[in-house]
Formats: C-alpha cells, structure tokens, sequence
C-alpha cells in the first residue's frame, strides 16, 4: 500500500540510492541500519519512507534507561486486574509497520538480546513474560540509527550486531541540495538560505577542533523559522546554531566572529 500523492509526504532530499534501497529492504523483509551524525537526516527519512510504503511508524528514542521491558511490554495493574500492555517493537510486530530505534547504542544491552531474533531468518519476538513468540508479518521491518561519531569502548554496536542489518551511512546535504531543503522548510528567500548554509559550512570546519559535531540541517531550518518570522539575523543565528553547539563562552566567541563575518556587528 501507499500514499496517494507524493505530495503528501513529508519532505525529505535524496542523498542517493537510499530510497531505493529501502524499498528493496522493506520487500525483502532485511532490517537496516542508519548511520550519520545528529541532524543529517535519517529521522526524517524513515517517516518520508514509512509514508511512501503506506505502513504505521513507531519510533523509540533510545536512552540509557530504556530497558527491554520498555521495547516488549510490561504487566500493569488497573481496575483491580493485571493487564498485559505492549511495548511498541511488540505493537509493530502484531500489527506490521516499521520499528524505528533511534540512537540503539543509547540504550541498555539487554535490547540486543530482543531484537536479534527479529533480525535473522527467524523473524520472531519470543515475550517471556506472555509465554508468546510473535511472528513478524511481512510487512514488519526494524530500522536502527546511531551516530558513529559518538562512538566509545562503552556505547559502541558491537560488530555482531552490526553485520545483522543492511547500513545506509548518511552526511550533510551538499550547499545546494542543503538551501533548497532550508527554502522548502521555511519558506526564506534563496539569498537568505545561501547564506545560512555557507555559514553552517564554515562552522563545520571547526567541528574536529573545537566541536563534538557541527551545526545540523535541523538548527539550520530552527534558525531560518526564526528569520523568517523577522528575528534579528545574528540573534537567531546565535540562539539557533551557535548555543546549542557549545556551552563554553571562548568556543562561542569563535562561532559568533563566523556569524559577524556573515551577517555583520
């Protein structure tokens, strides 16, 4: 099944294949990774592909105390009774549609345990505490992300893990395809959007400096909302791309001289 119009889905600019190659995971019922830094995209790709397969998005927001109970489900006490309640990889599971854990390496290990039945030829979500092992319909697909920037000898994907999955790696939007994605957004003029990315570009550079990751796609769209709607250029840049990127005071004069050099005192 899907969608009756492109028009309706959310918008996202094609880096490649990665369309294509979805379409082809998804019919071949092969789970995928996604890997790229913070803001490049990946998120909003999943909902632009789970709306052009006509299929239910459930997304989980990994964390460091997102458990495995979290993902399959839990027992709840209500009315006087205890009630099964299903975690959304379980929902996904019954029902069909795809399973995004955004960030996996962000949460606990006992997940990997869960999902590694779902990515083999077994396509099964075993639920101890139920006594149920659920069969993935067809139309079921787990999709994991995570940024291999942030990558440590704690949170890593173990390789085990990895070669389970199809991988699609993402990056930043060249300049022109990054200020059609920003004019789209928001609808500020093309000189306006030319400028943000040159900038966004050049405080790019910095990032194996002075940076753990440089300025995203998303700031740059926060930041072009906030222009558009007639805040002060150098303020929104400030607040949209520069804040968030680091809280020291000299890393933030150095951001700040990119924005003068762009927008002026």
């Amino acid at each position: 099944m899907t969608t009756d119009t492109q028009s309706d889905l959310p918008f996202y600019f094609p880096q490649g294949n990665e369309e294509s190659l979805f379409e082809h995971s998804f019919k071949n019922q092969l789970p995928v990774l996604l890997k790229g830094p913070t803001g490049s995209g990946k998120t909003r790709f999943i909902a632009h592909m789970a709306a052009k397969l006509g299929v239910p998005l459930y997304t989980v927001s990994c964390h460091d105390d997102l458990t495995a109970s979290d993902l399959v489900g839990r027992y709840l006490i209500g009315d006087g009774e205890t009630i099964w309640n299903d975690g959304p990889l379980t929902r996904a599971v019954r029902e069909g549609g795809i399973c995004y854990l955004d960030e996996v390496v962000e949460a606990r290990k006992d997940t990997t345990v869960v999902i590694h039945p779902l990515t083999d030829d077994r396509r099964i979500l075993p639920i101890d505490r139920t006594g149920e092992t659920l069969h993935a319909p067809d139309n079921f697909m787990l999709v994991v992300s995570y940024n291999p920037g942030y990558q440590s000898m704690m949170k890593g994907l173990k390789p085990s893990t990895r070669q389970r999955f199809i991988s699609m790696s993402f990056n930043y939007l060249k300049p022109e395809q990054e200020q059609t994605v920003i004019e789209k957004e928001t609808g500020i003029d093309s000189h306006m959007a030319q400028r943000l990315v040159a900038m966004a570009n050049a405080l790019r550079q910095l990032k194996d400096h002075d940076l753990e990751e440089g300025a995203s796609t998303r700031l740059l769209v926060y930041t072009a909302r906030l222009i558009q709607s007639g805040f002060d250029p150098v303020e929104a840049c400030l607040a949209g791309l520069v804040e968030p990127l680091s809280d020291e005071e000299e890393v933030i004069s150095a951001l700040m001289e990119v924005v003068y050099a762009s927008f002026g005192k």
